[in-house]
This record gives structure tokens, sequence and C-alpha cells, in this order.
């Protein structure tokens, strides 16, 4: 009860941080081509502010590989709350991130069974234009059927 002169005060409501857009982690082998893969996604996106990406290229020391560490730190760069969709180029890239997602580290993380390149592009421009984690999964889902000829 509140003393003798004062309105009684109610619990303000605890408001969440509203759920940004989907992040992108383009995981490889190559320091390179997850970068140049990052780089054309957003380009492709065309004109705004593109959903956050983060290439995990490589080793930390520069090398061919594939690095936890890189992962973590690359979900941890895209996270706005509304989860990450992770694409791996081959072998050990989506070993690593199946480990990680296994152990819990990456959070509201999924893994997308899709063309590295035409899948980040559909997921880049799907999380951009505020695809949610299913709907962004969906669309690099679909890239695996895209047909050259």
């Amino acid at each position: 009860m509140a003393p003798e002169g004062e309105a009684p005060q109610e619990d303000a409501p605890v408001s969440e941080r509203p759920a940004g857009r989907v992040g992108v982690v383009l995981v490889s082998h190559s320091k390179a081509v997850a970068e140049s893969t990052a780089a054309l996604a957003k380009a492709l996106f065309g004109a705004g502010d593109p959903a956050p990406v983060a290439p995990a290229g490589g080793l930390p020391d520069g090398g061919v590989g594939t690095s936890a560490e890189l992962v973590r730190r690359a979900v941890a760069r895209v996270d706005e709350g509304a989860g990450a969709v992770v694409l791996c180029d081959m072998g050990s890239a989506v070993l690593t991130v199946k480990e990680l997602l296994d152990a819990g580290e990456l959070g509201d993380t999924r893994i997308a069974d899709a063309p590295f390149v035409e899948g980040a592009v559909a997921a880049v421009v799907t999380a951009s234009a505020g695809g949610d984690l299913a709907a962004v999964l969906a669309a690099t889902d679909d890239a695996r059927t895209y047909r050259k000829l």
C-alpha cells in the first residue's frame, strides 16, 4: 500500500526489445569466398538496408578451413533477436555448425540445406524484406531448385 498522499504504484509493464531481422551467416573454408558471397548477396538486395550478414570463412590465421570460434562470433554479430540462418559450403563447415547447434551454442540459429551462393542471396533478400526465420529457410530451400537451363 502506498503511503498517505501518494498514488499507488503499478508495476510497469516489462517491454521486450522488439526482434529485428533474421541474420545470415556464411560459413566457407575460404575467407575470400565467404566475404565475396556476403558482398554479392547484399549487392543483389539492391537499395535499402540489408539484413545483417556475416562471413565466417577460413581459419583465424587466414588459412583454409573452418573455425568454430569464427562461426560463434559471426552468429553473435548478426543476432537481432529474430534468429539466424547459416549457410555452409561443404564438409567440415557443415559438421562444425552442426556440432555448435547440437551443443546449444548458437541460440535460435538454423542451418540451411541450400547451395551456398544462391541460398545466400535468397536468405539475405528474404531477411532484408522482413521475412521471419521460417520464411528465410523456405527461401533457401527454394534456391535448391533454381534451374539454369
